[in-house]
């Protein structure tokens, strides 16, 4: 979270793709403005790497499975109708092959319908339109209690047994600091759809205490994030 303050461009929708390759993760979430590092090792995955950095924008769409059923049976999970596209800003390969990725959170959308083709992996239509909060530069929570926050995070860390750099989190910014909390910290992956699906950064906040309430009071033994 010690990133300190940056600044993001304003992107219009119209400068974006109406179709991307799509990366679904259960319990994976990136959010407009965060940094997600990915390990990736699936074939047709480290073939979606290979294609999207042969692009100019290096956009991959990160989006949850949908445990709901629905729709056709193709033999993959369903996907939820809203995701975050991420830019590759930086990469590595591994000797065998494998790559480790650093998405930066750009824009949500809107799945309008998945791509039939001839990729190993996944492609999607999408639309940008409603979400042009996410790239107007940035985010504030005028109404945010941050001494009540940091309290009730300490509590939430302290009967987890986590540990934080305190001092690095007391200082970041609140967009950075709620974002990163929503993605990092371990929630159900329904959960974590609804973070994602936030319409502002007030009712994600409002959306985490909730969850880590919830948390404290024993309703919620956490969810690993697997890839």
């Amino acid at each position: 979270m010690g990133q300190g303050k940056r600044h993001w461009e304003r992107i219009p929708a119209a400068d974006l793709p109406d179709r991307i390759p799509v990366f679904p993760l259960a319990g994976a979430l990136l959010l407009p403005r965060s940094r997600l590092p990915l390990h990736v090792f699936e074939p047709r995955y480290i073939q979606l790497v290979d294609d999207v950095l042969k692009t100019s924008q290096r956009l991959v769409g990160m989006v949850q499975p949908n445990p709901r059923p629905g729709g056709e049976d193709t033999g993959e999970p369903a996907l939820h109708a809203i995701g975050c596209a991420g830019r590759i800003t930086q990469f590595s390969e591994t000797e065998d092959g494998r790559y480790l990725v650093t998405l930066a959170g750009l824009s949500r959308f809107r799945i309008r319908h998945e791509i039939e083709g001839f990729t190993p992996y996944r492609r999607c239509a999408v639309d940008w339109e409603d979400f042009s909060v996410d790239r107007a530069g940035g985010e504030t929570d005028p109404g945010f209690d941050r001494r009540a926050f940091l309290d009730l995070l300490e509590r939430y860390f302290n009967a987890r047994g986590l540990s934080t750099d305190w001092q690095t989190l007391r200082a970041a910014e609140d967009e950075l600091l709620i974002n990163a909390l929503s993605m990092i910290l371990e929630f159900a992956p329904e959960d974590k759809q609804a973070l994602l699906e936030a319409p502002s950064l007030t009712t994600r906040r409002e959306t985490l205490v909730t969850l880590i309430e919830y948390s404290l009071l024993g309703g919620d033994d956490g969810d690993e994030r697997v890839q």
